[in-house]
């Protein structure tokens, strides 16, 4: 059985950052639980990560499709970036073969994705999801799912183990995704029908928030809208 119980919201699982590069936060349990409004498919405590440019821009160009209708998610920063084993683990579920669809940044643009919305999530687990890979962790017995990947990316196989910062698949648009990124979550279970989340943390990272200040975080949440970049651990 998982050692995971609703006790363990203070000592949350640690992971490292799924990414290389700068990536922007969304979604944080840090600024709200749960964090993406709802308990379904243990995604209680999930976070997204948005991969962003130096002046904080998901894309580059900005044109009259980015505010009135879809784009190619080729355009996006993330698309086809390295997604990384947060954790040493095994794997334990793959899933691929599910549509990258187009992307969308304004709200007008948004509003027949979400319309359709219910009827993803009648769907099941796969329509939200997408593309994904579930590693368990040894040590707290708890599944780390890493959602939304590039169709056709995915390195690893069920069984297989894993070492922390190994290149799992490539960031994509599949499943319930407006624009590329990486949805990453715990759980206490593989079924996510049924499954809770588990509370997470990440270790050495680089968190500037909206204000422009910087602090190099060591073992903690970063909050939504800040920019974070992983960084080398602290000196023994």
């Amino acid at each position: 059985m998982p050692l995971w119980s609703a006790s363990s919201a203070s000592h949350p699982l640690e992971l490292s950052l799924p990414f290389t590069g700068i990536w922007k936060v969304q979604n944080s349990p840090a600024s709200h639980v749960p964090s993406h409004g709802t308990d379904l498919f243990g995604i209680r405590y999930a976070i997204d990560f948005v991969a962003v440019n130096a002046r904080g821009r998901s894309a580059d160009s900005r044109g009259w499709r980015s505010v009135l209708a879809s784009e190619k998610p080729e355009l996006f920063f993330g698309f086809g970036k390295a997604v990384l084993a947060p954790c040493d683990g095994t794997v334990r579920v793959i899933h691929d073969g599910e549509e990258d669809h187009s992307a969308r940044r304004s709200q007008l643009s948004l509003i027949p994705y979400l319309l359709k919305q219910p009827s993803r999530v009648r769907q099941g687990p796969a329509a939200v999801a997408g593309n994904h890979v579930i590693i368990e962790d040894p040590q707290s017995q708890s599944f780390i799912a890493l959602v939304h990947l590039r169709r056709g990316s995915i390195r690893v196989h069920t069984g297989q183990r894993l070492s922390s910062g190994e290149i799992l698949a490539e960031c994509g648009n599949s499943g319930n995704s407006t624009q590329p990124h990486i949805h990453l979550q715990a759980m206490d279970r593989l079924d996510l029908d049924s499954a809770q989340g588990v509370p997470i943390m990440f270790r050495d990272f680089q968190e500037q928030i909206r204000s422009g200040e910087t602090a190099v975080i060591w073992h903690g949440v970063p909050a939504s809208s800040s920019v974070v970049q992983p960084v080398r651990p602290a000196p023994a």
